[in-house]
């Protein structure tokens, strides 16, 4: 009996359970109506509908049965979902082979790659770009140099991602090389192309791939080249002058791994993504046109990774749009750090926002073997002020109204400046030793100036305490790089992997000395290329070689200090808080002359609220400065910090303060525009995100800051 009666009790709850369980089912089948079919197709959804309601109804009454009728459901969800006129679908990809040449294309872009050569063109809406066919200098190996289209087999397929549709080229089949296989990969992305270079290489002694090649331009006025060569510059199609210059990025030649060409309001701009073993050549003969192309190099003799060129295609375009699309790209690969976030993480950094930046020397000594050397007056290569004479200098300084400062100390080592590294310690007693040392950085902070030391961890002096040749670069050919020129006459290049241990040994010694140091400028580490080194026992890519430098960078901000260096290429710029100088290329020398080009803030347009850049303040050039312009407009357009001799009387020091001032009011905002407001580009406004905004004009000299 008992048992009957638990039996009729759960066949009297079955019926509850199940309406609960239908209740979710016709709930499933109401969001499902939401879903719109293609055209063609809706009979049939509707069908499938009725069908999945009409087995609801009838009301299975075991769980079998129910289990079924969802699977049912979840069919019919799925059929909607797969006639979708809304349903994801992967980019079409029209892709086509012809007797020539293969084509892609999207709704922004076609692409047309030329069999023969593999010259290449690419149609925006309103522009054709041509690049330049293959030649025998694209790639270079050991057994020689050959065309990139010198190959017995070119095959190409259809290449798609959920993002972009292209084709992959597969190269072939080369003489000199039989074994050597190039894979080639061109993605269309909207309005750009991504470009993947991929080489198997077995034992084929790479050196370089110069490929993409230049863009084919007209020796035209009114075609610009964009060109990030140090600030930056434009190089109209025509210009007079000729310019080569051929170098890795990470350097002047490239602060930035860009470049770009404008022609009547559109643009294209060269990306590269892949920046370790990397370089451009840019060819400009008197007159026109503009060459500038990529080239790869081998790392320790192996291409060995994937390398990636990215091309923006922009039919509104010009050197503003240029620089602001790479801000972005930077920024969403982590590669850019704000002034504010670097405030966060190095509090000292304070002291130096919007401060005058004071440069002074102790100790200079050239030895005979220098080529700096002054052979017409040898009683010149040794000049001397103590360490207490530069205590007083800033002292005075101090009680003319510059009541902070940035005080950066050039020659402090044993030997005097640019000698004698990675060993410069002890202090010199000829400038006044450990003690005298002490007197200046505590000096320094009772009148709230920053004490900052200049060093060096790249130029390995020969009569360094440690030098030992094993701790030197050797290069892959075996060769060695060696000169004489500064300071401390012969040297050649430490290997980075050293590097970071000589830093740590040299500031702790500063500190078991009670030394005050506060920042440290690491020279020419932010400005030379990367190098690498073929030693056996200490092999070093240029990748490592980054590496390397930042470790030392980090380890100075892990004491606290304010990190700075020579200028800002581009790999090193979220480890620095300052760079000494961003300047303008010039020639006939790098640091003073006439204008390369005509000069643009291309950096500054990127990186401004990024990074800490004093200027020269004089009134006729200066170190990147064009002659004839005052560098104090060139700080107030850059919103920039300004150098301040400490001998410098009243009315200098009036303009050095109103200048700092104004870095500080823009130290943290992005420089938004820069424009030329006349047509010989002698009057130039730049506008900054918290709407200041600065005009100068280099004839008159004449500014105006606003508000």
């Amino acid at each position: 009996m008992t048992v009957f009666m638990m039996l009729c009790c759960s066949f009297l709850q079955l019926p509850d359970v199940f309406a609960d369980r239908f209740a979710i089912l016709k709930d499933q089948v109401a969001q499902m109506e939401s879903i719109q079919v293609e055209e063609g197709s809706v009979l049939a959804g509707k069908s499938l509908l009725e069908e999945v309601r009409q087995l609801i109804e009838a009301s299975p009454s075991t769980d079998e049965a129910f289990d079924a009728l969802y699977y049912r459901l979840d069919l019919c969800r799925q059929w909607l979902w797969d006639h979708a006129a809304d349903r994801p679908r992967k980019p079409h990809n029209n892709f086509q082979e012809e007797e020539d040449c293969w084509r892609i294309g999207n709704e922004l872009l076609t692409l047309r790659l030329e069999k023969s050569n593999l010259a290449m063109t690419v149609n925006t809406a309103k522009q054709c770009w041509r690049f330049a066919p293959s030649r025998e200098t694209d790639l270079k190996l050991q057994s020689g140099s050959f065309p990139l289209a010198a190959v017995s087999l070119k095959t190409a397929e259809a290449f798609q991602t959920g993002y972009g549709t292209g084709m992959t080229l597969l190269l072939k089949g080369y003489e000199a090389a039989p074994d050597l296989e190039i894979h080639i990969t061109l993605l269309l992305i909207g309005s750009e192309i991504v470009m993947d270079l991929v080489m198997n290489e077995p034992e084929t002694g790479f050196s370089a791939l110069n490929w993409p090649p230049e863009v084919t331009l007209e020796p035209e006025e009114k075609i610009w080249s964009v060109v990030p060569r140090m600030q930056g510059m434009l190089l109209p199609g025509n210009w007079s002058h000729a310019l080569h210059q051929e170098e890795l990025v990470h350097s002047r030649t490239l602060y930035m791994p860009w470049w770009g060409h404008v022609r009547e309001g559109c643009g294209v701009q060269i990306i590269l993504e892949t920046t370790d073993d990397v370089g451009a050549v840019i060819d400009h003969p008197a007159g026109g046109p503009t060459r500038i192309w990529t080239r790869w190099h081998a790392s320790l003799g192996r291409f060995n990774y994937l390398r990636t060129v990215r091309m923006v295609f922009d039919d509104e375009s010009d050197y503003v749009t240029m620089a602001k699309r790479y801000r972005k790209f930077v920024q969403e690969r982590g590669r850019w750090t704000s002034l504010a976030e670097k405030l966060l993480r190095t509090p000292n950094l304070r002291m130096v926002i919007g401060k005058p930046v004071i440069h002074v020397g102790a100790l200079y000594h050239f030895v005979p073997q220098a080529q700096l050397f002054n052979k017409n007056r040898v009683e010149n290569n040794h000049s001397l002020q103590t360490f207490d004479v530069i205590r007083e200098k800033l002292e005075a300084l101090s009680r003319k109204g510059v009541s902070a400062a940035y005080v950066h100390l050039d020659g402090w080592g044993y030997y005097g400046y640019d000698n004698a590294h990675p060993d410069p310690l002890p202090v010199g007693a000829l400038q006044g030793g450990w003690d005298g040392l002490k007197r200046l950085a505590d000096s320094c902070a009772a009148i709230n100036y920053l004490f900052a030391v200049h060093d060096q961890y790249r130029d390995f002096y020969k009569n360094a305490a440690s030098f030992d040749e094993r701790l030197a670069i050797l290069r892959a050919d075996g060769t060695k790089d060696e000169c004489s020129v500064w300071c401390g006459g012969p040297q050649t290049i430490l290997n980075a992997r050293f590097a970071p241990d000589y830093v740590r040994k040299n500031h702790d010694l500063f500190k078991e000395h009670g030394i005050s140091v506060k920042g440290a400028y690491l020279d020419v580490f932010s400005v030379v290329p990367l190098e690498e080194s073929a030693r056996p026992a200490h092999p070093m890519s240029r990748a490592e070689c980054a590496r390397y430098r930042l470790e030392c960078f980090e380890l100075l901000r892990a004491r606290g200090y304010v990190v700075s260096s020579e200028e800002p290429v581009e790999y090193a710029v979220n480890s620095l808080d300052l760079v000494h100088h961003a300047p303008y290329p010039t020639y006939p020398n790098i640091g003073g002359g006439e204008a390369c080009g005509i000069p643009v803030p291309l950096f500054n347009l990127v990186y401004h609220d990024a990074l800490l850049v004093p200027w020269d303040f004089g009134e006729d050039g200066g170190w990147g400065i064009p002659d004839g312009d005052a560098g104090r407009l060139y700080c107030l357009l850059h919103a920039g910090l300004p150098y301040l001799d400490p001998s410098a009387e009243a009315e200098v020091i009036e303009r050095t303060l109103e200048a700092a001032a104004w870095s500080e009011r823009c130290a943290f905002s992005e420089m938004q525009s820069h424009e030329f407001v006349s047509g010989d580009f002698r009057k130039q406004r730049a506008v900054y995100a918290n709407g200041a905004s600065v005009f100068v004009d280099f004839d008159t000299k004449e500014y105006v800051l606003t508000p």
